[in-house]
């Protein structure tokens, strides 16, 4: 027998670039009812989020944070356009579409650790509530994020009337479709198409999963998410709403990962609104006294934990957690946990490249 060792070449990820149009119309939604919760995102996010009323923004809420999973149909094509994922909708069940809800729920509090049966939570509004706040709940504030089981609440009578469910969740998103989404779907449609034709041009064979993600996102997302290092299929789908951030879902053998829209490295673009939104997203994140103090903070001292920073610019918990994640997002700022505390330096890298891009763009490309 030999005493020889092996090492053995890192795991490597097949790569895809898409624009899944449900799963992406739905994310934007999404982005509508946090923008409250986070700076830097699209505009258009914000002015949609202040043309709404309360009670309209109660009913989004009630719908795409918690009835929507009755409707996650994993087991069936998506179909290629939003009012065809509507009509797909109407013509389910609603029956099926009250058990899935359930259903999905349960496999949903399993991941956090909290379990629970189906029959019991269907029967139980106590059950439920106290399941929702040990799963969501915990999951929010380890992110330095308030969490509001009021939502969850008013949707529970809901859910108890399959026939209400369905039309709820229908009513609200065709108002959503129709009035907010439509036109601005329509409108950056050949914005995104051109973002996935400019990064097919790049090639990510050999790539393990984390190589991939940074490449693609210019973010080391491993590190707040390590199940995507066990990734073996990644789509990456460009978003013009989600500002510096990024999301990701999975979807059998696939990984999703949805980040900002712009030009890749050593492409040509052929897009000014690509070169334009990525320019945007960066300013975006200097253009507010306090994140411009937290960067100042930093260049007077090489390391500052989340608390340090509070305390010096008097900010809550979560007017900190808001700026820190935006200047994370966007590169200025590199984040590492020491014990259980986030502690940031200040990336000079990202400024030089923000200069580089900004003079690129003015200079006509």
């Amino acid at each position: 027998m030999s005493d020889q060792e092996f090492i053995f070449a890192p795991p490597t990820v097949t790569v895809e670039f898409a624009i899944p149009t449900v799963d992406l119309i739905l994310n934007s939604m999404h982005l509508i009812l946090q923008a409250d919760e986070t700076n830097g995102l699209g505009d258009w996010i914000y002015r949609t989020r202040q043309s709404l009323s309360e009670d309209r923004i109660q009913q989004y809420e009630m719908v795409f944070f918690t009835l929507i999973m009755g409707v996650e149909f994993e087991d069936k094509p998506q179909p290629a356009s939003f009012p065809e994922y509507l009509d797909m909708i109407e013509t389910e069940p609603a029956e099926a579409i009250q058990q899935r809800l359930f259903k999905n729920y349960v496999t949903r509090f399993s991941q956090y650790g909290v379990e629970v049966e189906i029959d019991t939570i269907i029967s139980d509004k106590a059950v439920f509530l106290d399941a929702v706040e040990r799963a969501f709940g915990s999951k929010y504030r380890a992110k330095g994020m308030d969490f509001d089981i009021t939502c969850h609440r008013n949707a529970y009578p809901i859910m108890q009337n399959a026939d209400q469910l369905k039309e709820t969740i229908l009513e609200n998103m065709r108002t959503m479709w129709d009035k907010h989404m439509r036109n601005e779907w329509y409108r950056l449609l050949p914005t995104l198409e051109e973002c996935v034709a400019a990064f097919k041009q790049l090639d990510f064979s050999g790539m393990a999963p984390s190589e991939a993600i940074r490449s693609v996102t210019r973010r080391d997302l491993i590190q707040f998410f390590p199940d995507l290092e066990n990734a073996t299929q990644l789509v990456f789908v460009p978003s013009a709403h989600i500002g510096p951030y990024n999301s990701y879902f999975e979807k059998g053998t696939r990984t999703y990962v949805v980040f900002g829209a712009r030009t890749p490295e050593g492409v040509i673009s052929k897009s000014p609104a690509l070169d334009r939104s990525e320019v945007l997203v960066h300013l975006n994140a200097l253009a507010d006294d306090t994140r411009l103090k937290i960067l100042e903070l930093l260049t007077r001292t090489e390391e500052l934990c989340a608390q340090d920073i509070m305390t010096t610019l008097e900010l809550s918990q979560s007017s900190a957690s808001r700026h820190l994640r935006q200047l994370t997002a966007t590169g200025y700022l590199t984040e590492r946990r020491r014990d259980v505390a986030k502690c940031y330096t200040l990336n000079l890298k990202r400024i030089d490249e923000t200069t580089a891009a900004l003079k690129h763009f003015l200079r006509g490309r």
